[in-house]
């Protein structure tokens, strides 16, 4: 099955922009809600720790009829069977389509320590059918390279609160913007290496508009292609901690041989 992969050749670095987030993984904090239609690649990832009851933990990508994009970090040390997914569907617990998982490819330089290398691939146990809420991701190539204080959006069934543990029912979505790599770096010095793989996010010394828990392994969007695959950050909407993604054009030609 193949797998919808865009390049954009940036023709400058610009300024730097932008966010905080939390050394927790993962939620979209500031966004609205919105529905599955404007977000049809969306997967709400089901976790279970006594297979009768099931609750969104994580988010993913679509990335065709067997495979979905999602963090390394929400698949560590847990077997297949302990997940499903539910697409096609605005909210976290109810309606769309349940696929149980086959298989989970981990990055195999995942590092749980730091979070470099978080992503991962899961194989579903049956074949996707398309239809208007249920598409395709479009990935970003090798050759993508995002400016500094680019729009992206992020969406997830994530908490909107950073004293809640208790995540958004329906779908919400947040704009936020693309960080200067050096500044994301210097901001997080004392906490956790900021290394190539990884994109930051956020409104940079403003705060209030993040991912957060639960909004892990959701998509980071920059005008429709999944550029950043959400991993972790210091708290949420802080504003002198980023945001940090999976940066998905070091991936892609791994995604590609992978899904």
């Amino acid at each position: 099955m193949g797998v919808v992969i865009f390049t954009l050749f940036a023709l400058c670095c610009a300024a730097a922009g932008a966010v905080p987030a939390a050394l927790n993984n993962a939620r979209i904090i500031g966004g609205t809600v919105t529905t599955i239609n404007q977000y049809p690649v969306m997967a709400s990832l089901l976790l279970t720790r006594d297979f009768v009851h099931w609750r969104h933990n994580c988010g993913g990508s679509i990335l065709n009829q067997r495979s979905i994009l999602s963090a390394a970090h929400c698949l560590y040390r847990r077997q297949p069977n302990v997940y499903r997914a539910r697409l096609g569907s605005s909210f976290a617990s109810s309606g769309g389509v349940i696929f149980n998982f086959a298989q989970f490819i981990m990055h195999p330089n995942y590092n749980s320590r730091n979070q470099d290398n978080d992503v991962a691939i899961m194989r579903t146990s049956s074949g996707i059918s398309y239809n208007n809420v249920i598409q395709p991701a479009r990935i970003a190539g090798a050759n993508y390279n995002l400016r500094d204080n680019e729009r992206v959006w992020a969406a997830g069934w994530g908490v909107t609160s950073v004293n809640s543990n208790q995540h958004s029912e329906q779908l919400r979505h947040v704009q936020v913007y693309t960080i200067n790599q050096a500044v994301c770096r210097q901001r997080y010095a004392a906490r956790s290496p900021i290394t190539d793989n990884m994109l930051c996010s956020g409104v940079l010394d403003v705060g209030g508009r993040d991912q957060c828990q639960m909004d892990s392994g959701g998509p980071l969007l920059h005008n429709g292609i999944v550029v950043g695959v959400c991993s972790f950050g210091h708290r949420c909407a802080e504003p002198r901690y980023p945001g940090v993604n999976a940066r998905v054009s070091r991936f892609a030609t791994w995604i590609g041989n992978n899904s």
